[in-house]
């Protein structure tokens, strides 16, 4: 059996972390079992549903590297076709029409509250005469389902589940205005785009006993499920804002790469062993169901950190460079010139190995590209003291003559501190704040020769004429 699988998600919002997970798992196991990745929008709900939604999902799926098979299908559009089925039940005897008024319905519903009674539909019209029917009420057409006996989901993750059919009432499947509900639509689209695999998150795991019995009541085979557990914050609390429940463009705009995501995600409730840096070439090779748990997963921003940390310092450096220029150019409110990027690359590999984010690396590296005079920090700007400043401007005429290599520069600075009687920091640090505005740096003496003569010089002349 050739697999196909889909990513369904409703644009009623962006793309947020417990659809990409999903998302992400539905691509694996297509890659893995070499079958279909299908993209199925739910766009049903046209009030709720917006372009934007759409547009902002495409474009995290994209940048996920998330790649899906064929065109993208609208659930909306196949309308006709999730209604025509509806009627071929009830022209079968597997639906009929329901003529329950709203009124009606909300009355069944406060019984059921008052004789704690499940709140379901009491099957008031499933065997009644239509002949009974009143001529001023438009029918809904509900679901003929099973009363007695048991549904049973053999689940790939979560097992077999079985509920009793006297829990699951007769469901609407097309309403009286004549338009198809979710589980009917579901089920036809599933149908008509050959999925053989449903993998997505438990909270649908409910819908699944209804989708089973629509499958069933149409003689179509039942695709199988996989109901993946919810992601948690890490207090264990449902995942919230604060717990890092965000669109995936705000963990772009964050600073996080996709491949570190990628990894992330693949780990939240799946794992292979202790491996926790996996590529996407291994998580492909590796990835299946089985390894799935049925406990929540915890989201945890220190792993993520960290996870970004890694594939920060494996990344090209001249990949980090555009990726963290407009950034710059945002931060100094002008383009960089062709000067500027060359110091960020020059600098990348030992800019590269310490921030967990993009965000951190274009802090880190923005005094590269920082307009004169450069503006200390707190810190910094305590350090430059009338002593030091004038160490700096004593320092600045020897290297007026000095060779512009790192190894050079660095053996003039120490002569001069030794010459000075002083220890190599006490010249080294406010030499860093005078060109960084900063005391934390890549090594002074290679972000000198990245700075260039002219630049270093002027930086270091800048600080020596300061005021307090």
């Amino acid at each position: 059996m050739s697999v196909v699988v889909r990513f369904a998600p409703s644009p009623t919002g962006f793309l947020h972390i417990g659809g990409a997970r999903t998302a992400l798992f539905n691509w694996l196991f297509a890659r893995h079992h070499g079958g279909k990745f299908l993209l199925r929008i739910e766009d049903t709900d046209r009030l709720r549903s917006t372009p934007e939604a759409v547009a902002a999902i495409i474009d995290g799926l994209g940048w996920l590297g998330l790649a899906w098979d064929g065109g993208i299908v609208h659930q909306f559009e196949h309308a006709p076709r999730h209604t025509a089925i509806a009627r071929q039940l009830l022209a079968a005897g597997r639906a009929y029409y329901c003529y329950c008024t709203p009124a009606e319905l909300e009355a069944m519903r406060e019984r059921a509250r008052a004789e704690k009674r499940s709140v379901r539909y009491d099957g008031t019209w499933r065997d009644r005469d239509p002949s009974e029917a009143p001529r001023d009420v438009p029918p809904a057409i509900r679901l003929r389902a099973p009363q007695q006996g048991s549904t049973t989901i053999r689940d790939l993750v979560q097992g077999e589940v079985t509920v009793a059919n006297s829990e699951l009432d007769d469901l609407i499947i097309l309403r009286a205005d004549g338009t198809p509900t979710y589980n009917l639509s579901v089920v036809v689209d599933d149908h008509d785009m050959g999925i053989t695999h449903v993998i997505r998150g438990d909270d649908h795991l409910n819908n699944a006993f209804r989708q089973q019995q629509i499958y069933e009541a149409l003689g179509w085979t039942v695709p199988e499920f996989a109901h993946v557990p919810m992601i948690l914050g890490g207090d264990g609390a449902k995942l919230s804002k604060r717990h890092g429940a965000l669109g995936i463009e705000a963990y772009r705009e964050l600073g996080y790469l996709p491949e570190a995501l990628r990894n992330y995600l693949l780990r939240l409730g799946w794992s292979h062993g202790d491996d926790e840096i996996i590529s996407t070439e291994q998580a492909i090779a590796w990835f299946d169901i089985e390894g799935v748990g049925r406990a929540p997963a915890r989201f945890d921003f220190a792993k993520l950190d960290s996870l970004n940390g890694h594939y920060i310092r494996a990344a090209a450096d001249d990949r980090l460079v555009a990726l963290i220029s407009p950034k710059l150019e945002q931060a100094l409110g002008k383009p960089l010139a062709d000067a500027d990027v060359e110091r960020l690359r020059q600098a990348m590999p030992e800019l590269k190995l310490r921030p967990k984010t993009l965000v951190e690396l274009a802090a880190n590296a923005r005094f590269l590209v920082a307009p004169r005079p450069i503006r200390p920090d707190e810190k910094a700007a305590k350090l430059l003291t009338p002593d030091a400043r004038q160490l700096l401007a004593d320092l600045l005429e020897r290297l007026s003559g000095a060779e512009w290599q790192t190894k050079r520069l660095e053996d003039e600075v120490r002569a001069f501190a030794e010459k000075k009687g002083r220890k190599l920091g006490a010249v080294a640090q406010p030499l860093r704040a005078a060109l960084t505005g900063s005391l934390a740096s890549p090594g002074i003496f290679g972000v000198m020769e990245v700075l260039g003569r002219e630049e270093s010089l002027g930086r270091i002349d800048d600080a020596a004429r300061s005021a307090d």
